[in-house]
């Protein structure tokens, strides 16, 4: 870099400025060769860096999704997931890594839930410092989102989160103040969503008040993709429209702008400053982007498994059954379609394409090796819609085994040469984005070809469906379904059509394949599927229940999967989808040596609680979750998650349940600071499981604390306690530190977390673990008087286990 920041935007011309102000194309910003201005690359996260490709271009570390992050309770660890993160997006020739996200688990059927951290944004915070500190401690830049409010995913583009300014600073600005104040974040991106009828995108209060003034913020604050929505984009808060090319900043709108007096050239200058200071720390003008790679590392997969193994939750140990323990020559039953196709991410923009993924069978089948029988049931199935074709029912057109030719044309009628080609192992693919340089989403049309096949003869329900302009299916050269978007009532949202049909197959007979597809430039999301169905196959949940009647053990593996848990649409109810309550508690009426493993980011109820004798909780787990999962089953490593988010008995326990998803353009946050286990204990409602639980194959015992009975306002308050492992194994224990206003003038929840600390403990040992609680720790916001307060008066200090299970506490007065 030969010139300062300052010479540069001197030297810049007002149209190179400008042009500066919105992306170039869906991962870049505006490059300015003559100046030597690299272009800055951005690429999807927050659980993997996918680059341009994503889920068709090069493989990724596939790291575990937020929520399991936030489960661990270890910040050390995710801080080591920020330093691999940071390596896995520089494979990635890119120098923003858009993550993490620190939305707020308000409702269990946040469809995104999955990619947050927590309910408690406390605990939301320290993960996202931690995370944040590791990626940028090593040159790459984090993007800390949705700025602010995004916590479902129903008409998200369009709908207004209405929120009190207290619930605002206590909860829901909680982890981005964090994430500036102390990580420090290098860019911002904002939501979707408008907050109190203004959209973020252009929200001066927030963006320009709050964020740049009264946190002093020098980063950069990007859009959320296809997120800004009129002209007062221009001269608000926001320094990056993305992607590109420019719609609301482009060069038309912003001269207008200036000439309007709306914007002026020092506003311009403070844009585009942030970000050459993005380009500068992140070390761009000496390295830009470069090609990308796949880089599996044996240090990332290590760490992969050990978040893996820490973000898993016992629920439920009823008997010991966990870990297992089988006699030689016994029979372990697995079940569920979970536990052959992995469900490793949930679904969205935060997906990636893994390097491999270990599934649960075939782990617990590794450690079978010859001591036990592993017999394998799929149970009731998982899919929403008919599944894709996979590899093995698979033939392209120019031969090759276990895949679909894919010719992309840079065409809308499939004329000319292909500008791509690829082998896709299923029938379909979805598309955010370019799937490589210089290929231009917004106008290109497609093919797959080749045949398929079927293993068992029968009625098959077929079901095609597209997101594009047209989308044509033909079989054995008979064209099936011809399927056209009408492009007048078309919006940004893309609208999916699709068309069902059944068909008779004979098994081993080949059946040709066409699939062609066009798109729209209007239209954000791209897909073409073709999913199939057997009608006539025997019925599976019985076939599970015959299997389990003669095992030693049983393990269920249960839960959803990126058709039901997705960025986009939030989940419709609590409950498991299809068949899976019939076929535990089916199982579990001819075995009483049940252990169910749910996989998935978020609450669900469970009508058969009282009927298995084991329970565990694995979130998506990335490319290692088999093996994670089996360190856990088989006691390699005793578990040691804690929930980070409540789970309710039923959906109308939810705080959020009268105001969610809302109506007419508005949600209301209504229950304002009582959200998770805030409202639960406020009311008297007994969870399901409260925040904060979590059992583990050892014991813990707490004792010693130690703190002041008095303090004066300010003056740090030290407290500790003692922690023995009074088990006979080895474990890891999170020790929850609340606090509780006895005589606050505003209402406050009950308890609210302030500290916390994870230990790891062998048989017999004991650690003193200290805590120091700051002002802001016994503070709380006063919306009339627009500042953090701290009263004098009486308080406790609650330490343990979980949000509901307090094994020491005292009280503490802080004076004037």
């Amino acid at each position: 870099m030969d010139l300062t920041i300052d010479q540069l935007i001197a030297e810049l011309t007002l149209e190179e400025k400008i042009s500066m102000l919105a992306g170039v194309d869906m991962w870049h910003s505006q490059a300015i060769e003559r100046l030597g201005i690299p272009a800055l690359k951005v690429t999807d996260g927050p659980n993997g860096a996918r680059g341009i490709g994503g889920v068709r271009g090069k493989s990724s570390a596939s790291f575990p999704v937020g929520a399991a992050m936030g489960a661990t309770w270890n910040v050390d660890l995710i801080e080591r997931v920020g330093q691999a993160l940071a390596e896995e997006t520089r494979s990635k020739g890119a120098h923003i890594l858009l993550g993490p996200t620190v939305n707020m688990h308000r409702s269990p059927l946040g469809g995104r839930n999955f990619e947050s951290f927590s309910e408690d944004p406390y605990l939301a915070q320290r993960m996202a410092v931690n995370y944040i500190s590791g990626l940028q401690k090593q040159g790459v830049g984090a993007c800390v989102k949705h700025y602010l409010c995004n916590d479902q995913e129903y008409d998200r583009y369009f709908l207004s989160s209405d929120v009190t300014e207290r619930a605002l600073r206590e909860i829901y600005m909680l982890p981005f103040e964090g994430a500036i104040l102390e990580a420090g974040s290098w860019s911002v991106m904002s939501s979707y969503n408008r907050i109190n009828g203004t959209w973020a995108s252009e929200h001066d209060r927030l963006l320009l008040d709050v964020l740049k003034e009264e946190w002093a913020f020098d980063g950069l604050v990007i859009s959320d993709w296809y997120g800004t929505y009129s002209p007062e984009v221009v001269p608000g808060g926001l320094d990056l429209e993305m992607p590109g090319p420019a719609r609301w900043m482009s060069k038309a709108h912003v001269k207008k702008a200036i000439q309007e007096g709306k914007l002026g050239i020092d506003q311009i200058d403070d844009k585009v400053r942030r970000l050459l200071l993005a380009l500068q720390r992140t070390g761009a003008f000496d390295n830009p982007s470069t090609e990308e790679q796949a880089v599996d590392k044996p240090d990332h997969r290590n760490l992969i498994r050990g978040v893996g193994t820490e973000a898993i939750v016992l629920l439920k140990n009823e008997g010991g059954l966990l870990p297992l323990d089988l006699p030689a020559g016994g029979r372990l039953a697995v079940i569920g379609a979970n536990a052959k196709v992995t469900q490793f991410q949930g679904g969205g923009s935060s997906q990636v394409k893994p390097h491999y993924v270990v599934s649960p069978l075939d782990a617990i089948k590794a450690r079978a090796s010859g001591k036990f029988v592993v017999d394998y049931a799929e149970g009731a199935p998982m899919h929403r819609n008919p599944p894709a074709l996979t590899a093995a029912n698979l033939r392209s057109r120019d031969g090759k085994q276990g895949v679909l030719l894919a010719e992309f044309f840079g065409s809308l009628d499939l004329s000319g040469e292909p500008i791509y080609v690829d082998h896709i192992d299923t029938s379909g693919f979805g598309m955010f984005g370019q799937i490589a340089d210089d290929f231009d989403p917004t106008h290109f049309s497609a093919r797959l070809s080749g045949s398929f096949h079927v293993s068992e003869s029968g009625q098959y329900l077929f079901s095609f469906g597209v997101v594009g302009r047209t989308g044509r299916l033909s079989i054995n050269d008979e064209l099936i379904a011809n399927l056209s978007l009408n492009e007048e009532t078309l919006g940004s949202v893309p609208e999916y059509q699709s068309h069902t049909f059944e068909m008779q197959l004979e098994a081993g007979r080949e059946y040709t394949l066409r699939m062609e597809y066009v798109t729209l430039p209007e239209i954000q999301w791209r897909a073409m599927t073709l999913g199939a169905e057997w009608l006539e196959r025997p019925d599976p949940v019985d076939e599970a229940v015959e299997l389990a009647r003669t095992a030693d053990r049983v393990v269920i593996v249960a839960g959803l999967t990126n058709e039901w848990e997705a960025e986009g649409a939030d989940r419709v109810n609590m409950r498991l989808p299809n068949r899976q309550d019939e076929l535990i508690e089916k199982v579990a009426g001819v075995n009483s040596n049940v252990v169910v493993v749910l996989n998935l980011g978020s609450p669900v109820e469970m009508p058969w609680l009282d009927q298995v004798s084991g329970v565990l909780h694995m979130w998506y787990l990335g490319q290692e979750t088999g093996n994670a999962l089996a360190d856990v089953l088989f006691g390699d490593v005793s578990p040691s998650g804690k929930l980070p988010t409540t789970f309710p008995r039923r959906l109308e326990d939810n705080p959020s349940y009268l105001n969610f998803p809302g109506e007419n353009g508005h949600v209301n946050y209504g229950e304002g600071l009582f959200i998770g286990y805030r409202y639960y204990e406020k009311k008297n409602i007994e969870p399901l499981f409260p925040f904060g639980f979590g059992l583990s194959y050892t014991q813990f015992k707490y004792h010693s604390l130690s703190m002041p009975a008095s303090a004066q306002l300010g003056e740090t308050v030290r407290v500790s306690c003692e922690v023995q492992n009074t088990g006979s194994m080895a474990g890891k224990e999170v020790i929850q530190l609340y606090v509780r206003d006895l005589e606050s003038s505003l209402v406050r929840p009950l308890k609210e977390l302030k500290a916390f600390a994870k230990i790891d403990l062998k048989p017999g040992e004991s650690k003193k673990v200290e805590f120091s609680l700051d002002r802001r720790a016994f503070s709380y916001y006063d919306d009339l008087k627009a500042e953090w307060v701290a009263e004098p008066g009486k308080f406790e200090i609650l330490i343990g286990s979980s949000s509901r299970d307090i094994h020491l506490g005292g009280k503490l007065l802080l004076g004037e």
